[in-house]
């Protein structure tokens, strides 16, 4: 069974690029299992994603503890212990880090004798980085030596079909290109062995006693703190009003905004707090006249609303 595990960024495209790799594993006539896993979503944090296949049955589940090859899209997690980078990364895996650093600069940082490659990727200044989870991908695949190009590109267009035209061009050009550029390393990494399936030993019983109140309770001593949390940064996709269609019936998208982001001026008029807006965009969801669009984010501060 190949077991690879892929770290990045949030708003790295790291699940896409956990997807592609299954997609293309599967079009190759293996079983495959893909699974995300991070924690507060938002953009920016650390996440990581899983891929195992296997010619038969995938019956192991959880996380990847003793993977074959690790992914790294953003080397600067490599020091972040939280991050889980080199977590089962012995002598064994493969180590593949998006880096202009050369490989024999790793291997040094990182004590290691071998297995180490990395690969580049020249990202243009303000450029969306959704494209990185993808050529991580490519690079994976070729390490694996059991992917082709065409199954590649296949599982490209099938997982980047809800972007737009040229995002997913953008994207897949990337991803071919690192393909192309792990060439000399096509096929290094080798399956792992099955794992013992004994059942682990039962922990022993730890008694967790309950704290007083005056200890355990949250005291919150100073009023409106919560406002000094932007979690608008957390956003990756932007809700916009279009005042040519709303209608000024404010109640609807104010009532179901989870996080109170949306305020009413006294013309009925809504408006979006964009510094506590996270993207959830129940707002565009519920809009009866649809007048809320979705805007993918790119960071500057949108442009003024007029008045219809």
């Amino acid at each position: 069974m190949y077991r690879i595990r892929l770290h990045g960024r949030g708003g790295q495209g790291i699940q896409t690029g956990a997807r592609i790799l299954g997609s293309a594993l599967f079009a190759e006539g293996f079983e495959t299992q893909d699974a995300p896993l991070y924690g507060a979503e938002r953009r920016g944090a650390p996440i990581s994603a899983t891929v195992r296949a296997a010619r038969a049955p995938i019956r192991e589940r959880g996380l990847l503890l003793q993977p074959d090859l690790i992914v790294v899209g953003d080397e600067s997690l490599v020091g972040v212990t939280a991050a889980g980078v080199l977590q089962g990364a012995s002598e064994r895996p493969w180590l593949l880090i998006r880096s202009g650093v050369a490989s024999e600069t790793w291997l040094r940082r990182l004590g290691r004798s071998d297995r180490v490659a990395t690969f580049a990727l020249e990202i243009e200044e303000g450029a969306e980085l959704a494209f990185v989870g993808a050529a991580c991908a490519g690079a994976a695949a070729r390490m694996l030596g059991v992917v082709s190009r065409a199954a590649l590109e296949r599982a490209l267009a099938g997982e980047l079909g809800a972007l737009s035209p040229e995002a997913r061009t953008e994207s897949t050009r990337r991803a071919l290109a690192a393909w192309d550029s792990l060439a000399p390393l096509a096929g290094c990494v080798a399956e792992g062995l099955a794992l013992s399936g004994s059942p682990a030993e039962r922990p022993a019983w730890v008694d967790l006693p309950l704290d007083p109140a005056d200890v355990a309770a949250p005291d919150v001593r100073a009023p409106l703190s919560s406002v000094q949390v932007r979690t608008g940064l957390w956003r990756t996709l932007r809700p916009v009003i279009d005042d040519s269609l709303c209608r000024r019936c404010s109640w609807v998208c104010s009532t179901f905004c989870p996080d109170g982001a949306i305020s009413i001026d006294p013309d009925g008029r809504p408006r979006i707090d964009y510094d506590h807006c996270k993207g959830c965009l129940v707002c565009a969801a519920v809009c009866p006249p649809h007048a809320i669009r979705v805007e993918r984010e790119t960071g500057r501060e949108p442009e003024p609303e007029t008045d219809a």
